[in-house]
């Protein structure tokens, strides 16, 4: 198998004005938490908190793109939102491999998403097979 256990993948993403827009445009989720910066700070946030289904674009794109193998599928993915997310925020995802089901095809990550000041915005387990 081309993975190994403890194998670990880290990448960089900004939730950048497009994407956020994107999202809005593709969606239609305009709840004022999103896109009401007044609305936001009277809930206790610093600014309109950003969807936090765009990290599964992310994961989606981790998936997809930055593996080295594109014969996969999401089995399941799991997500704990742990803080807000803003916009343009730099977020580094990191993922490791904590389980090799080779019988099924199939490799289990934990990850997570850290913003620039170190915090932990989100984290979770992804579950994938391998298309023969």
């Amino acid at each position: 198998m081309i993975f190994k256990l403890d194998d670990t993948f880290d990448k960089l993403f900004i939730v950048s004005p497009e994407i956020y827009a994107g999202f809005i445009k593709l969606f239609k989720d305009e709840n004022p938490l999103h896109t009401d910066e007044n609305f936001a700070k009277t809930k206790g946030f610093k600014g309109r908190v950003m969807h936090g289904n765009i990290l599964h674009g992310f994961i989606s794109y981790f998936i997809g793109e930055c593996l080295p193998v594109k014969n996969v599928i999401i089995h399941s993915q799991k997500i704990e939102f742990k803080n807000a997310v803003y916009i343009n925020d730099e977020l580094h995802f990191k993922a490791v491999i904590t389980g090799i089901y080779e019988s099924v095809n199939t490799v289990e990550f934990k990850y997570y998403f850290e913003n620039a000041t170190s915090s932990i915005v989100a984290k979770g387990q992804i579950q994938i097979g391998l298309l023969n």
